[in-house]
């Protein structure tokens, strides 16, 4: 068993994924602004790359997990996949954010963004053709119930698609890398956000994060198949790939 990472102290234990809502409906109003900022820009190529997978699937019912403010499920839209999306957050805040900039775009009837959790997915067996989680996977209370349940409601042969920081291993990345995670980044979001926890929680959470290889088979433990890792930018980020076997298990 893994050491416990949430974004705060919590002398009662709260559950990790009331943490995590808490946090994330606190910092809603600059999550956008930071993401892009800490990332340099980069995250939005990185979620083109997942949507150029995701255009050879022809997905027509595609589920975003962890959609935060709807980046992937907009950027799916907008890059034109001809795709009804539906987008699935605890951060009750995150997702008003993200249904202003849908409205904003007059994709609603494209788009739908729904309150929910990961382990408990509000939606039929075998509903969507594929998934998509970027950046939430590591906030997940239970990464097996959340990776099982994310199976159930792919449809027999659908791709599931994981996005997710990861620790660059080679010189200089890693150690450029390591120095902003770990003293750039929470600074500046402590300033910006007003949420010291928020930021520091970030590199911690990815610090503890199953990367690789160890993902992989948290992939192929959970029913997975044909389960796949593609770096980026030298290893700070991956595209997990798994899928849903063609056969009734």
């Amino acid at each position: 068993m893994g050491t416990r990472i949430t974004p705060y102290v919590s002398p009662d234990l709260e559950a990790k994924k009331n943490q995590v809502a808490r946090m994330f409906d606190g910092i809603a109003h600059r999550y956008d602004f930071l993401n892009h900022f800490f990332s340099l820009g980069i995250d939005v190529l990185w979620r083109k790359a997942c949507i150029r997978i995701l255009r050879k699937e022809s997905p027509q019912r595609m589920l975003d997990v962890a959609t935060g403010t709807a980046d992937f499920a907009i950027e799916a839209v907008r890059m034109g996949l001809d795709v009804h999306v539906s987008g699935v957050d605890i951060s009750a805040r995150m997702l008003e954010v993200g249904r202003e900039k849908v409205a904003a775009r007059g994709w609603n009837d494209r788009i739908d963004l729904i309150q929910g959790d990961s382990v408990a997915l509000p939606f039929d067996d075998g509903h969507f053709d594929c998934f998509t989680v970027a950046f939430g996977v590591r906030n997940f209370e239970d990464l097996q119930g959340g990776l099982r349940d994310m199976l159930r409601v792919l449809k027999p042969g659908g791709l599931g698609l994981v996005l997710e920081f990861s620790k660059p291993k080679h010189f200089p990345i890693k150690q450029v890398f390591g120095l902003y995670f770990k003293y750039i980044m929470p600074t500046v979001g402590r300033w910006v956000s007003k949420d010291p926890a928020a930021y520091t929680y970030l590199p911690e959470s990815v610090q503890a994060f199953p990367e690789g290889e160890d993902f992989l088979t948290q992939l192929s433990e959970a029913g997975y198949v044909d389960v796949k890792a593609q770096t980026l930018t030298g290893g700070i980020a991956t595209i997990y790939t798994g899928r849903k076997a063609d056969h009734a298990l």
